[in-house]
């Protein structure tokens, strides 16, 4: 059996940690699944930001035994041996992300010990720290997987909208561009929390019944991020809380699925300003979407409403799973930090010279 190398991505929306086995070369996505964190560890997370020192320390050491116990959970699920486990790619739950700081920072708790203690696998982690200390956003890190599974193909734009929505543009005789686009899930899911009393809007239904407010988000499309150009990233407070507040104060709306509706349509339409902003027309060809917003129905709609001359797909027509492609990046990433070779985009992030991201925990 070939040796397997295991990713683990936890995303903006803190829903819970998605593990991923791949075969690394020839590349191909063994098994994988997400395991939802519990509701309070959900919200310790999210509001992990506003934590002290010794709380943050100690949520860093809660959620890397977390970990442990859901990768050794995985491996018995799916029948892996400890044995054929080359090296872990863990990503780290992103608690702030700063490049524009009078210090340029981001940070990614979970310490990946605890991992390497118990399976005694080498453990790769913290990817963002070098591309920062290079001068780059420390994101989006996507762009080389895409490129490194994309790249030789005709131009395309792979979208991901979880908390945040960010893509790339790869293809043969591409230069590879990616960056944060604007608002993904954060939005919604807060709308959804508040006034329908569920954590997300499963398959677009409860937006499908509203009535987006077009001219607001036409407005909304003139603030600063939208017109900054690339390279660029977002913290995920970007578009949280305060932003909902300040800018869909429910009371402009004559329903809740009249607000909610509005949000969906406006990550999308955030997505369709910065592409046609910033990708060449001629690579306006097709949209590939992944993370949790591509089961979001009314999402796709408004996607090709706003895009209507690109082909919308999702990952799955290319044999990736959405929810597993960020996970097996980070397999992908570990692997080749393991064996000393580039994983890095720096056109993407805007650092001085392509290297190789993580640290290494054996």
């Amino acid at each position: 059996m070939n040796k397997l190398a295991l990713g683990l991505m936890s995303g903006t929306s803190a829903d819970g940690l998605t593990v991923c086995a791949v075969r690394p070369a020839p590349f191909k996505i063994i098994a994988f699944k997400n395991y939802p964190y519990p509701r309070a560890l959900q919200q310790k997370l999210l509001t992990a930001y506003d934590l002290k020192a010794p709380a943050l320390s100690q949520l860093h050491y809660e959620l890397g035994a977390l970990y442990a116990k859901l990768v050794a959970r995985f491996l018995n699920e799916f029948h892996i041996f400890q044995t054929q486990l080359t090296v872990i790619g863990s990503h780290g739950q992103t608690v702030y992300h700063g490049p524009h700081d009078k210090t340029p920072n981001t940070l990614q708790i979970a310490e990946p010990s605890f991992l390497a203690a118990a399976l005694n696998v080498p453990v790769v982690s913290d990817f963002r720290a070098k591309d920062v200390a290079l001068g780059g956003e420390g994101a989006p890190l996507i762009p080389f997987f895409d490129n490194y599974l994309f790249g030789k193909n005709t131009p395309k734009i792979l979208l991901n909208v979880g908390g945040i929505s960010n893509f790339s543009l790869v293809g043969k005789n591409v230069r590879p561009l990616g960056f944060d686009a604007g608002p993904g899930n954060t939005l919604t899911d807060l709308c959804c929390q508040q006034f329908f009393n569920r954590p997300f809007d499963k398959d677009g239904r409860l937006a499908a019944r509203g009535k987006a407010d077009t001219n607001l988000v036409k407005k909304l499309l003139t603030q600063k991020y939208f017109l900054q150009k690339p390279p660029k990233s977002l913290d995920k407070n970007a578009f949280g809380a305060a932003y909902l507040k300040q800018y869909f104060p429910p009371e402009k709306f004559s329903t809740p699925h009249d607000l909610l509706a509005t949000l969906t349509y406006f990550t999308a339409a955030a997505v369709a300003d910065q592409i046609t902003r910033f990708v060449p027309q001629k690579h306006q060809r097709e949209l590939i979407v992944s993370g949790g917003g591509s089961y979001n129905k009314t999402l796709l709609k408004n996607l090709q409403t706003c895009l209507p001359h690109l082909r919308i797909c999702t990952t799955l027509d290319y044999g990736v799973d959405p929810q597993a492609k960020e996970a097996a990046a980070f397999a992908l990433f570990g692997w080749l930090a393991l064996h000393k070779k580039i994983n890095h985009c720096a056109q993407a992030t805007g650092a001085h010279q392509d290297t190789i991201l993580g640290k290494i925990t054996l």
